[in-house]
């Protein structure tokens, strides 16, 4: 799985997409993020089908929406989402959100699938600790993923180390925190000092501590300049600055309450 993704919520609009998705694999992205939540997987399948990128090079995830967890949804759903997406395996399926009602069902669906290689992995998506450990008492198969709310005011460290621990990567949803950190004086410091973007900044810090980002954006210069991440480092003491940005602040749903509704 390839380390720097693409994003493509709330991205539905065909036009959109068609220009975004191409100015994305035109800078390099070859792993696209989706969700059936998203409403988008037939567009994102169309444009990577109709692509000049060979299927062999792209990596693509998808992942179970809240109303169709449970043994047998998921596995429908799932059906629809891989004729959506016009594949016939996907590379990676995520959990959405962690449902206390069909917890264990759905994963046993996730397993089902992943032993029939219709996906070549399986992973969960805002699983916090006390979640993973109970998966971990009935699971066959490890999570390969939790993709989780991520950025510097949110760093999640506890959490990425028992992932750590565990060989479970890291993915980080809203790498730039749904752009409320971008105004930081601290990280413009940085990104002042280093001649380049807050949004480069930031994404470098999480390429730096190992984890996978996909970062999201429908403008074409800011497509670009998101994908060019590799010609810096940030220092030691830059990394620990970023660090300290941390209060734990949410701009998603707390995956606890999601886990009680679900």
């Amino acid at each position: 799985m390839p380390q720097h993704g693409f994003g493509v919520y709330l991205i539905e609009d065909p036009s959109e997409a068609e220009m975004v998705v191409n100015k994305a694999l035109q800078v390099g992205y070859r792993s696209f993020d989706t969700a059936q939540f998203y409403n988008n997987e037939g567009l994102l399948g169309r444009i990577l089908k109709e692509s000049p990128v060979d299927r062999d090079d792209l990596f693509i995830t998808t992942k179970i929406t809240n109303e169709k967890q449970g043994y047998d949804l998921t596995l429908s759903s799932f059906e629809q989402s891989l004729q959506k997406l016009q594949l016939t395996q996907l590379d990676l399926l995520l959990v959405h959100w962690p449902s206390e009602k069909h917890f264990f069902e759905t994963w046993r669906a996730f397993e089902r699938l992943y032993e029939e290689k219709l996906v070549r992995a399986i992973g969960v998506c805002n699983y916090q600790i006390e979640h993973l450990q109970k998966l971990e008492t009935r699971a066959n198969v490890v999570p390969a993923v939790n993709q989780i709310e991520c950025h510097p005011y949110l760093t999640q460290y506890p959490l990425k180390q028992y992932l750590k621990e565990r060989h479970i990567a890291a993915e980080a949803w809203s790498p730039l925190g749904r752009g409320a950190v971008l105004n930081d004086p601290d990280l413009n410091e940085i990104a002042g000092r280093l001649r380049k973007s807050t949004a480069q900044v930031i994404l470098r810090w999480h390429l730096q501590q190992d984890t996978i980002i996909i970062p999201k954006s429908s403008t074409p210069r800011r497509i670009a300049e998101n994908a060019d991440i590799y010609d810096f480092e940030l220092s030691e003491d830059d990394m620990a600055a970023i660090d300290k940005l941390n209060i734990d602040h949410r701009t998603g749903p707390d995956p606890d309450e999601m886990y009680l509704k679900i």
